[in-house]
């Protein structure tokens, strides 16, 4: 009886310690992390928000180099029609363009360092993630791919946070 008691106490201290997916969900959606997620596959990196003017006029400029992990998320107020370009940035890029709902739209891969000629993301963009050159093709991102991150409101999300 003794032994069930300190089990029972055990059990009832721990709760979250036996819900391993309701702490992987909460951790998966933080400020500084974008989840994506396709058929047979996913990848989570680590992101700077550009979510204003300037911080989206300056990216990835003058950075030599970046973790294959890492990315920068530019996010915008509503949907408009993207284009980027590389201007001063000296490392081959891979510009995942999508929708409100997180939902991929176009992907254009290795933008050429110092090129001046305009990526065309499309209309409807509001989120842009831009990772290593070559680095989407690798793992398999398309459109159709969805991104999960704070930065997409919930009720518009076709991946939300907590979901």
């Amino acid at each position: 009886m003794r032994r069930f008691t300190r089990i029972a106490i055990l059990l009832l201290a721990l709760p979250g310690a036996f819900l391993p997916g309701a702490a992987r969900a909460e951790a998966a959606c933080a400020p500084d992390r974008l989840d994506l997620r396709w058929p047979g596959g996913g990848e989570s990196f680590a992101v700077e928000i550009a979510d204003d003017a300037d911080e989206r006029a300056q990216g990835l400029m003058f950075r030599d180099s970046m973790g294959a992990d890492r990315g920068m998320l530019f996010v915008y107020e509503g949907p408009r029609h993207a284009r980027f370009w590389m201007k001063n940035t000296l490392i081959p890029l891979d510009m995942i363009f999508a929708d409100a709902s997180g939902t991929v739209t176009r992907v254009h891969s290795d933008a050429v360092p110092g090129d001046l000629t305009p990526v065309d993301g499309g209309e409807g963009v509001v989120y842009v993630l831009e990772i290593n050159g070559g680095l989407a093709a690798k793992l398999g991102i398309v459109p159709g791919t969805e991104l999960r991150h704070p930065a997409i409101p919930a009720a518009m999300a076709a991946w939300p946070c907590g979901g």
